[in-house]
């Protein structure tokens, strides 16, 4: 091969067959090398990779480059994140089969994965919607069953009236409308199936400690998500009725200040305890407030609206008769459906009692103001600590104190008790969809719910099914897959036909990676012992919460069951930032209409191709929808792979947001052509003749310290933090310092050609191994040990010492490193520098800097 010229597309190529045969990214079954699990979150198959996969999947794969150099075994898979309702909707768009368009996109963004040269072991290979894997979902969702953590409960749904079917949270817009359809959102009852993930709650929040590696902010995002709270359950009776109405707040002390409670439109005591002059303005309300979706009810920039029931309950700590109303922004779901009512003491209560004319009642004060605040003089809520007052026995006790005591209070009186409570609520799994696993239940009318037989494993899911996105789930429809005799009693029974949410999926993939191809149990619990867990996890921050909360349930669980000896399925986690580029918006048009795509504008005079208006620039996260987005087959086909990467990890931490720029990506490209200079330059010049003396020159001191420097920076760099940035400048060092160094013919310029070489193995992995076989050497440069840095070689035998007159700086000399305060005096003093600025002068004071500077203070 001509050295003479860096060609990255003929030696990508060739390095990566020369890979595949030699099986290096292989996972080793050499036990007595230590582990490391190095995942990448798997990708959804949409049909292309996107610059975001590409930094993803080049942070892991430098990972698991560098963990093999440094004699680890490595686990570093790839699988495919398949079921979901894209496919469904590609089957009802264009008319093929969910299954056809999934794989169909596996195929084309593995050959676009493996294009990009990555490490990874495809012998594991998985995708959620082959039945050899959702096999095992289901027989998972048995052993949730068997643990008595899956149920199912009459739930309030999304539901498209038009299309007949449920709608995610997040297909509802923003004026509660069916994405699809277009039609307004009803709330509808349907029984659905649940995962109980409330009785895991405590130890979720608990074990955020076990994970000093994971970024702050996702631990607050996880234990804010859980939400746990202290407070206290308390029971108001209902006025001419056994019936009570149970609240849970965490502000016991304002209770002597409730002036009304809230029920919830669909409690159950709604309908008990409205007046009837009250029936129908409540039963329309009810209605209304029915037919409107979560996100409406509770949306923060929403009035609230309610009407009174007619009703009355008592506060039992007053003994007053409170009215009851219904209102819209109290959900049946949350707590206990019902909530008290203290205006003076909460922002949202306080504007509901103004705008329905309410009684206010002042029962905390500021410590400074204790005799000042009074209801007709708030203009908001007081909502911080203060001292109580018109609260009976408990005037003039602070806040906090007092909590406790009216909790104690209540416990001895029997309405009321201390309680922790969670905003975490139970995982609704059910999906009215068919392109997801069925739940592998069957419904008799005999035994009731009976799980399907291990033997008759997986459910497979029908493939004549039609897709119209009307009036529900297909499967519902077939009835010769629904209608099956009892596993139990052979009666006529049907199948459960919801499928389960693609989430399932993902929260136990992990654990498959590590034997992927069993087929005759889950996994086996030898060797996912062994690899678990995964020692470093990359993907986006938008998987912060939910995606991780699920997979640590879900790891908990199986440990329970006996399955798994560990607690936590990821021990570090990098959350990696958002890929941005260049792009353009008219600040006159507004939606997705305002975006214009970047190849439709000239960048000098950039206007709107249909107005001419002129556009406005901004930085923002590549996507589809503004145009912006750069497909990596532009970028490697012009500069290659090595290329690519090495800007990904060069334009800034891994963690951090960065901005697409074509001259940076330049740049790289320049750095590597440099380094194949260095390297072609190397091999056609004569071989060095090693120094007999073993006497190391000045010149080649400098140069090995600069050699083990870069060894001891980069290899701190890609440890704890993985600043691949700062890195890769320590190998720009490096090469500089090969580039200027006048020992050309030394041993120590040729030791630091290979390190140069070995160092760059990770980051631009086919450049490294071309380089390593020009360098004569036979195998690849990634079976090579990560070079370790000799301390000695760091200590400079001489320093750079600063002379300062009176503070300013006058000039530098070299002075031996090892010389004493008195030795430096004597250099400084003897020096041009110092001949110059202190003959005849009074020396006051000498200042010494060691290793770095001498300040002379004159009289």
């Amino acid at each position: 091969m001509d050295s003479s010229r860096y060609n990255p597309a003929s030696i990508e190529e060739k390095w990566q067959r020369t890979w595949i045969e030699l099986g290096l990214d292989k996972t080793s079954t050499d036990n007595h090398k230590p582990k490391y699990y190095a995942l990448s979150m798997f990708p959804y198959p949409s049909g292309s990779l996107h610059m975001g996969h590409v930094r993803n999947y080049t942070i892991t794969d430098v990972i698991a480059r560098l963990k093999r150099m440094q004699g680890y075994r490595v686990l570093h898979p790839m699988g495919w994140d398949a079921f979901g309702l894209p496919a469904e909707n590609a089957a009802i768009d264009r008319g093929v089969p969910p299954s056809k368009w999934t794989y169909q996109n596996i195929d084309l963004m593995r050959q676009q994965l493996i294009r990009l040269g990555l490490s990874i072991d495809w012998d594991c290979e998985l995708a959620t919607c082959s039945p050899d894997y959702y096999k095992w979902t289901q027989w998972i969702f048995l052993q949730f069953y068997q643990a008595g953590l899956a149920y199912q409960k009459e739930a309030a749904v999304n539901w498209d009236p038009v299309d007949q079917t449920v709608l995610a949270n997040e297909q509802v817009d923003s004026e509660g409308r069916s994405w699809r359809s277009g039609a307004k959102v009803e709330r509808k009852l349907l029984r659905q199936w649940f995962l109980k993930i409330t009785d895991y709650a405590e130890e979720l929040l608990n074990d955020l400690d076990k994970l000093p590696g994971w970024p702050e902010r996702v631990k607050l995002m996880q234990a804010n998500w859980i939400g746990k709270s202290t407070g206290a359950y308390l029971e108001f009776p209902v006025v001419g009725m056994d019936e009570k109405i149970g609240v849970y707040t965490t502000r016991p002390d304002t209770v002597y200040g409730v002036s009304y409670v809230v029920l919830a439109p669909e409690h159950p005591l709604t309908k008990q305890v409205t007046a009837p002059e009250q029936q129908a303005v409540v039963e329309a309300f009810v209605q209304e407030v029915t037919n409107q979706s979560e996100l409406e009810r509770t949306a923060e920039d929403k009035p609230k609206r309610g009407i009174p029931t007619g009703g009355k309950a008592i506060n039992p700590f007053t003994g007053e008769e409170i009215p009851i109303w219904i209102a819209d922004y109290v959900l049946y779901e949350y707590g206990t459906g019902a909530v008290m009512g203290v205006p003076a003491h909460d922002a949202r209560d306080f504007k509901f009692a103004k705008e329905q004319n309410l009684p206010i009642k002042v029962v905390i004060v500021p410590p400074d103001n204790v005799e000042t605040l009074h209801a007709t003089s708030l203009q908001e809520a007081y909502t911080e600590p203060g001292i109580l007052v018109n609260s009976s026995q408990f005037d003039r006790m602070n806040s906090t104190d007092a909590k406790k005591a009216i909790v104690e209070y209540a416990e001895k009186q029997g309405f009321g008790k201390e309680r922790v409570q969670y905003r975490l609520r139970d995982w609704l799994i059910s999906r009215q969809r068919y392109w997801g696993a069925p739940i592998p239940i069957i419904h008799c009318p005999n035994c009731g719910a009976v799980p399907v037989p291990d033997q008759d494993l997986p459910v497979l899911l029908p493939e004549n099914v039609e897709f119209t996105g009307r009036g529900g789930s297909p499967l519902a429809k077939l009835e010769s897959w629904v209608n099956v005799p009892c596993p139990t009693c052979g009666t006529p029974a049907k199948r459960e036909t919801d499928t389960m949410d693609t989430f399932i999926d993902s929260s136990w993939y992990f654990l498959r990676y590590p034997d992927a191809k069993n087929e005759q149990q889950v996994f086996d619990p030898t060797k996912v012992n062994d690899w678990m867990p995964v020692d470093q996890y990359v993907g986006g921050i938008e998987h912060a919460i939910l995606h991780l909360l699920y997979s640590r349930f879900f790891t908990k669980v199986l440990r329970d069951r006996g399955l798994l000896n560990f607690d936590e399925p990821f021990q570090r986690l990098l959350s990696q930032g958002m890929v941005q580029a260049l792009t353009y918006f008219n600040p006159n048009k507004s939606g997705k209409d305002k975006w214009v795509p970047t190849h439709l504008v000239d960048p000098a005079d950039p206007r709107d191709p249909q107005t001419g208006e002129p556009l406005q620039r901004i930085y923002a996260t590549m996507s589809k929808s503004k145009g912006n987005g750069i497909a990596p087959e532009d970028v490697t086909s012009k500069y290659g792979i090595d290329t690519a990467r090495m800007f990904i990890l060069f334009k800034a931490p891994p963690e951090k947001d960065m901005e697409w720029d074509e001259a940076d990506v330049e740049g790289q490209f320049r750095f590597l052509n440099r380094v194949w200079r260095l390297v072609a330059d190397f091999i056609n010049q004569p071989r060095p003749v090693d120094n007999q003396e073993n006497q190391l020159s000045k010149p080649e001191k400098d140069l090995r310290r600069a050699i083990h420097t870069a060894i001891k920076e980069v290899s701190e760099d890609v440890e704890g933090e993985y600043q691949f940035n700062t890195a890769i400048s320590e190998l720009m060092k490096l090469s500089n310092a090969l580039t200027d160094a006048t020992c050309k013919d030394s041993p120590v310029y040729a030791e630091g050609i290979q390190t140069l070489v070995v160092l760059l193995a990770p980051f631009a992995p086919h450049i490294a191994d071309e380089l390593w076989h020009l360098l004569g050497n036979t195998n690849s440069v990634h079976t090579e040990t990560w070079p370790k840095y000799d301390s000695a070689a760091l200590v400079a035998d001489e320093i750079n010492l600063v002379i300062q007159i009176m503070g300013k700086t006058r000039g530098a000399i070299q002075v031996p490193a090892q010389a004493d305060k008195a030795e430096l005096e004597r250099y400084a003093c003897e020096s041009e520098v110092g001949k110059r600025y202190l003959e005849g002068k009074e020396i006051k004071k000498v200042i010494v800097v060691p290793g770095k500077l001498i300040n002379f203070v004159l009289g």
